[in-house]
This record gives structure tokens, C-alpha cells and sequence, in this order.
């Protein structure tokens, strides 16, 4: 079977923090349209990856590749057209309200010759509806729980409009309901037509909504490829040090990992300390 065609590539990734090094000489291809999901221990350098592919960090050696043409080669005005990132932290200025925060994301379709438009007001109140915060458009973000907030910013990086949508850790700080509404959101702006790519922690979660799965760590890509392919009990001991079973999840059918139970000795074998 053909690959599919990646319009986001990069090759021979160095990427570092200081002289810190985080990756050495990484080759990724994001495939077209897929929902792609990067998974790994903490510190294994995802969020650095991600970084890199949405020119926030400049690789010490290597390429980033867009449309066959070198992101870093890309006006600012154009790739904000055309990739939107939603940072792993993002800090809003003093006494914005939640309308005018998500509005910022429609700066990159406009200019001297178009200004704010019904379609720009259009596009802004559907991205609120789609991430149910359009209760909160008079808020000031500032006064908002984290959950709100991050629901907030993913309005924003919708506004954008943008065909490749790139999320880290895009469930942070929210609870379990708001996680899965927050993944369902992504599965539809995947089915689409819209390229993501996201940082998860939760493997299961990756591994329900994934199409193609990136497991690193240590600055390597230890596998990749369908979620069914990637997940199994040997890959998960081996990139998460954790013994486990995987079944099929009875919901989706999609892998599910169940940690191995611990080891507790029974009540009758503890010595008690008098």
C-alpha cells in the first residue's frame, strides 16, 4: 500500500534547548489529512517536536519541509494561514474577553486591503459554538477556570481556519467529559479534511483517536504507524518501563491498555510493627 502524500516533513532534526540536546537527527513525515497523535514518556521531546514542525523552535541542524518548501523560507502572514499551532502554554494579554481572544485568530486573513468582515464574525461565533464557550464571549479570559481557558485557545486556533492544526497537549487542565469533547471536536475537523497533529498523554485516548501514531523516546522515534501496529504489550513495556495487557477497547475495538495489577502482598503475610 502507497504511504499517503505528507505535506509536513522534516529531516535530520537536531533540535535543543541551549545545548541542551533534546532530539539528534529525527526524520518525520506527517501523513495528509491522517489525525496524528505523538505519545511518549515526559521529557521524551514531543512537545519539542511539535515546536520544530510549527517553526516555534529552530533546529540546531536539519529541515522542516511545507509544501515542498522550507518552513522557515514561509512569510509569517502565509503559514498563519495555513498551520495553527495551540502551545502546551499560552498566556493571554491583561483583560481580553473571550470574544476578541478567539477574534485574534482571524488576524491572518486580513490586511490593508481587507478589514473585519460578516465572514470573519461568522467564522469566529461558529469556532465559540464548536468548543462551547460561546456562553462565555463577554467573559474576560482571565477569569476563567483552566478548563475554560483551554477550550478558549482551541477556539482561537480554529478561528484560523488553517488546514493543518497543530494541538499540545490540547486536553490539559480539562476533566475526563471535556477531554473526550475536546478529542471528538478534533476527530471532526480531521474528517473534514484538516490535517492534526497532537501531543496526548493518555494513551488510550491516543490510541481511540488516532489514524497514524508517533511513539518516542529519548529523543527517537521508537515506532510509528497505525494505532493497531503501534500499541502493543512489548511497545508500551519497552517506551513506558510499564508491564500491561492490551485488549480491544469494547467501545471502538481501537487497542486498550490495562496495566498489570501490583504486586501487594496479602493482609495474612504483612508484619506488623508494634
Amino acid at each position: 500500500m502507497t504511504a499517503p502524500a505528507s505535506r509536513l516533513t522534516a529531516s535530520g532534526l537536531t533540535l535543543a534547548y541551549d545545548r541542551r540536546v533534546i532530539t539528534r537527527d529525527l526524520d518525520v513525515a506527517v501523513p495528509d489529512r491522517s489525525f496524528t497523535v505523538v505519545v511518549g514518556p515526559n521529557a521524551c521531546g514531543k512537545s519539542t517536536l511539535l515546536r520544530a514542525l510549527a517553526r516555534v523552535l529552530r533546529p540546531v541542524a536539519g529541515t522542516v519541509m511545507l509544501d515542498g518548501e522550507r518552513i522557515s523560507s514561509w512569510p509569517a502572514r502565509k503559514l498563519a494561514r495555513t498551520l495553527g499551532l495551540l502551545p502546551q502554554s499560552s498566556v493571554a494579554p491583561e483583560g481580553i474577553t473571550v470574544s476578541d481572544l478567539v477574534a485574534r485568530g482571524r488576524y491572518p486573513h486580513q490586511g490593508i486591503l481587507r478589514q473585519w468582515t460578516r465572514e470573519d464574525a461568522r467564522v469566529v461565533a461558529e469556532s465559540m459554538r464548536a468548543t462551547g464557550v460561546e456562553e462565555l464571549a463577554s467573559r474576560g479570559v482571565d477569569e476563567l477556570s483552566g478548563g475554560q481557558r483551554q477550550r478558549v485557545w482551541i477556539a482561537m486556533a480554529l478561528a484560523q481556519q488553517t488546514s493543518l492544526l497543530l494541538l499540545d497537549e490540547p486536553t490539559t487542565f480539562l476533566d475526563i467529559a471535556h477531554q473526550i469533547e475536546v478529542l471528538d471536536l478534533c476527530a471532526r475537523l480531521h474528517a473534514e479534511g484538516r490535517t492534526v497533529v497532537a501531543v496526548l498523554h493518555d494513551l488510550n485516548q491516543a490510541a481511540r483517536y488516532a489514524t497514524h501514531l508517533i511513539a518516542m523516546r529519548d529523543g527517537r522515534i521508537v515506532a510509528e504507524g497505525p494505532p493497531a501496529e503501534v500499541v502493543t504489550a512489548e511497545r508500551v513495556a519497552e517506551v513506558f518501563g510499564l508491564r500491561c495487557r492490551v485488549i480491544d477497547d469494547p467501545e471502538t475495538g481501537t487497542p486498550l491498555v490495562v496495566p498489570a495489577a501490583p504486586s501487594i502482598p496479602a493482609a495474612s503475610d504483612v508484619v506488623k510493627v508494634t
